[in-house]
């Protein structure tokens, strides 16, 4: 039976709210915006209103909406093979394999498929316990996982709290110079306190307990937290120092998100363990993992490794996955996310902090930039919840869906965003900006 002819918003919006429960949500006042398709960067709805993504949907969306090649390759290989047990060999999950290990560091060698970055977590913490023989996994407060048993054990943020039943997991904050829990005001001291705060951490907890360190590169929905020069690399020497493994959770800021294949790759890094999903192909079909070292995959040549699912590996995604890697390299599209993320969306959202005290503080990296809002710049106040959904809705309203998240706006759209497009995105947030000034 194939999807009936839809003529309006409210015929799909009545269907959702009738049959879908939402994630994340209280469920009565759910009024959830309608959407029908995309192309590249672009969304509309049935009545014919398009709206610019600087959201990237969930940060995921790298390589764009509907890239022909990608929905080519999913459809060639539904034609061959829709899916398979993940126990068999099949060419559409080895070739994915095999490109992903080709942009990770030369002592990676192997990938364990999941289905997303929450249980990619999951089983990384899941490798690092059974290597090391040892329980505690360290993470950041201000940090974001995923929402399965360990992966939101290792969450630091709120979401964590209605869910704490994993075990094992200590929590440490992680640099953030704007809101400094060192007292420092250089990123230079933010760096060394924060450093010398984990080593603290892993004296006091005891490095023969702890199995790993968990880190985002960038953490992401905490609110696009760029480390400071330095921090990466220190973090992972203390791992070195204490014999304790090293895991990079790359599933937001990887697959050009920054400009580079993997974030870790800007300074130098090399973890043990690399988590990934979102954008190795854009959530066409989803998918994740975990990108294994030599000497942790070689630890399981002759131990059982308990874990797997049902889907790991599923063809479709992986063909997904295949033609996105391929997508990526032939178009330059990591470049592109360096070159114009770095170049005219990093100077135009300068010149916004400038013009607009509300601004307190902009990072970012790439098109992974956030905006943080304040009510007062000298006392750093949060800008309300009621504010931050009138600038929301300042964007819709103007044609841009925006990622809001707290007191930030984040502005991450795909990797593929032309120079004119971020133009008009910023045009957007400038008028929106604007009205918000206006109405305060």
């Amino acid at each position: 039976m194939a999807l009936k002819q839809v003529r309006s918003n409210d015929e799909v919006r009545q269907l959702d709210r009738q049959y879908v429960f939402h994630s994340w949500s209280a469920q009565g006042a759910l009024n959830p915006l309608v959407i029908a398709g995309g192309e590249g960067c672009r969304v509309w709805d049935y009545e014919g209103r398009s709206y610019l993504d600087f959201s990237s949907q969930l940060v995921n969306v790298n390589i764009g909406f509907q890239h022909p090649k990608v929905v080519a390759a999913i459809k060639a290989q539904a034609d061959i093979l829709t899916t398979i047990s993940p126990a068999t060999a099949n060419l559409a999950r080895g070739e994915a394999a095999q490109r992903i290990v080709s942009h990770a560091p030369e002592n990676f060698s192997k990938v364990f498929f999941t289905n997303a970055g929450a249980d990619a977590n999951e089983n990384a913490i899941r490798m690092a316990r059974l290597f090391t023989g040892k329980e505690k996994i360290l993470s950041g407060y201000r940090s974001y996982h995923g929402n399965t048993g360990s992966a939101i054990g290792a969450t630091g943020d709120w979401r964590r709290l209605p869910n704490d039943y994993s075990r094992g997991h200590v929590h440490f904050f992680t640099p953030y110079l704007y809101r400094s829990e060192f007292q420092a005001t250089t990123e230079q001291q933010e760096c060394a306190a924060a450093l010398h705060y984990l080593r603290r951490i892993i004296e006091c907890e005891g490095p023969n307990t702890i199995a790993a360190i968990l880190l985002e590169t960038i953490p992401g929905t905490a609110g696009i937290l760029v480390p400071p020069a330095g921090y990466l690399q220190g973090v992972e020497a203390l791992a070195r120092e204490f014999n304790i493994m090293l895991i990079m959770d790359e599933v937001m800021a990887g697959f050009g998100r920054t400009g580079r294949w993997f974030t870790f790759q800007h300074d130098g890094v090399v973890p043990d363990l690399i988590t990934f999903a979102k954008g190795v192909n854009s959530g066409y079909v989803p998918a994740g993992g975990v990108i294994i070292s030599e000497r942790i995959a070689h630890f399981f040549d002759d131990r059982l490794f308990p874990g797997g699912l049902t889907y790991s590996g599923h063809p479709l995604a992986m063909a997904a996955i295949v033609a996105t890697i391929d997508a990526m390299e032939e178009e330059h599209v990591v470049e592109n996310a360096a070159l114009v993320g770095d170049g005219v969306l990093a100077e135009g959202l300068h010149k916004l902090a400038d013009k607009y005290a509300i601004i307190g503080d902009l990072r970012g990296k790439g098109v992974f930039h956030a905006l943080e809002l304040v009510s007062d710049p000298v006392s750093k106040t949060p800008l309300s919840a009621a504010l931050m959904a009138e600038l929301k809705k300042g964007l819709l309203d103007r044609g841009l869906l925006g990622f809001v998240a707290e007191n930030r706006l984040h502005v991450v759209p795909p990797c593929t965003v032309t120079i004119a497009e971020i133009q008009q995105g910023l045009g957007i947030i400038d008028a929106a900006l604007a009205d918000l000034m206006i109405d305060k």
